[in-house]
């Protein structure tokens, strides 16, 4: 297996993109994509990062702070986990990813 984490520095901005919608629903969030008209569903730690993401832009850094702060989680098993939920999030055409 490969690894994403080059894909993403530790001090890349990611931000959410105008073109898009989302529902927070309990333990989930729901996000169009306005441009494609495509949904996409996010489980309970995904409807964390998108709503920190959506609060203001974040550095990859201050994210994984953050989700290691509320989840049992080693360190490594959440970069590699918030990196393919970022990166899903940027193919969709749902975050902008800046560094």
């Amino acid at each position: 297996m490969t690894s994403n984490l080059l894909e993403i520095s530790s001090s890349a901005v990611i931000s959410a993109t105008q073109a898009q919608i989302s529902s927070e629903l309990p333990g989930e969030a729901v996000i169009l994509n306005l441009d494609a008209g495509i949904y996409y569903g996010l489980n309970e730690v995904g409807a964390r990062i998108w709503e920190l993401i959506t609060q203001r832009s974040r550095s990859f850094a201050d994210l994984h702070s953050s989700i290691m702060a509320e989840y049992e989680v080693s360190s490594e098993v959440c970069k590699q986990d918030l990196v393919e939920v970022l990166l899903a999030l940027r193919d969709a055409g749902l975050v902008k990813v800046d560094g």
